[in-house]
């Protein structure tokens, strides 16, 4: 906690919460007590453990970090708080001192041993092996905390519990340091829809965290974002929405739907739009076309939109009305042809 403003919302947090709340600490006997001192009920104690960050970022030795490690572990187990125990940047640490670590603070009782991927430099494979064999040095359970700087947090985290983790680190739209961590949304539904796992989450209420996550932290989410980006239920192109108004796991995972992550499905309206989406589209508004003005709609629209123009539902009902399709009762809405 780095201010008294901090601790301030820690303490409350704490003491309201149902949920497990956990305080980070340095191997600092303040950070450790400040941690306690707020009635966290998982202190969470991180040391470096590879040789550049023990060198240029502890300025300390092996040998020290070990020392300070352990006392670290015991101080908090003795308060009787749950602890986790990071060797950060443990992807890039000597493996004899990595295990040497992990032995050590399990041999004084710590519950948790969490697996960080502080630079982001492993693959699923190799940090499936990383788990495994960590897995061998320790009665502890264990969690796993990966960044994203090649893009892998999310899968890597996926691969973390293949090979026997307990838990994994993540953050809503994979917010977290340079490129983020492991997304929260990708790795429950991957969980949940793909490895048929129950993860007590009600996903339907995915889509509406993230937004309400982007409105909070000023960090846009990008329209191809997997499961809350704006264009991740949308199709445009003519195969594939003639395929989902057929059959949604066409173009879909099949395993996830929308409507599981609180999200809608939408046919995009452009310059690869078939004549399925666009008699959809027609439809939805009201509108009782024939199989030629759906034809001469769609030429339209597709020439529209490669010349860079935004089919919104004013410019659909305007080329309806040019082509005279018939209208029915119903109104068409205003807005984005989404």
């Amino acid at each position: 906690m780095n201010s008294d403003a901090e601790f301030a919302a820690v303490r409350d947090i704490a003491s309201a919460a149902d949920a497990t709340v956990c305080g980070l600490a340095r191997v600092v006997d303040k950070d450790i007590e400040t941690a306690l001192d707020a009635g966290v009920d998982l202190v969470h104690v991180f040391a470096s453990t590879s040789d550049v960050q023990i060198e240029d970022s502890m300025h300390a030795s092996r040998e020290a970090v070990l020392e300070r490690s352990v006392e670290s572990v015991e101080r908090a187990t003795e308060a009787g708080a749950e602890v986790m125990f990071s060797p950060m940047d443990a992807t890039r640490t000597d493996p004899d001192y990595l295990r040497e670590v992990v032995e050590a603070v399990s041999a004084v009782g710590v519950d948790w041993i969490n697996v960080p991927d502080t630079c982001g430099v492993a693959t699923p494979g190799r940090f499936a092996d990383l788990i495994e064999t960590i897995g061998g040095y320790t009665d502890a359970k264990i969690d796993v905390h990966t960044h994203d700087d090649f893009g892998l947090a999310s899968a890597n985290a996926l691969a973390g519990f293949e090979a026997g983790a307990d838990r994994a680190q993540v953050s809503v739209g994979g917010i977290g340091e340079r490129a983020g961590n492991a997304a929260f949304e990708q790795v429950v539904m991957a969980a949940e829809s793909v490895y048929g796992a129950d993860t007590g989450i009600d996903t339907t209420q995915i889509t509406e965290l993230a937004r309400l996550v982007e409105e909070r932290s000023d960090v846009p989410t990008a329209p191809n974002t997997p499961i809350v980006g704006d264009n991740a239920f949308a199709h445009e192109s003519g195969i594939h929405a003639a395929g989902v108004i057929e059959n949604s796991a066409t173009f879909e995972p099949g395993v996830m739907t929308p409507e599981m992550v609180g999200a809608e499905r939408e046919l995009v309206l452009g310059k690869h739009t078939g004549t399925h989406s666009v008699r959809q589209r027609l439809e939805d508004a009201g509108y009782d076309p024939s199989d030629e003005q759906v034809r001469a709609v769609t030429r339209e629209v597709k020439d529209r939109g490669a010349d860079g123009d935004e089919i919104t539902t004013d410019t659909l009902a305007a080329v309806a009305e040019a082509h005279d399709v018939t209208r029915g009762s119903e109104q068409i809405r205003e807005g984005p042809a989404r």
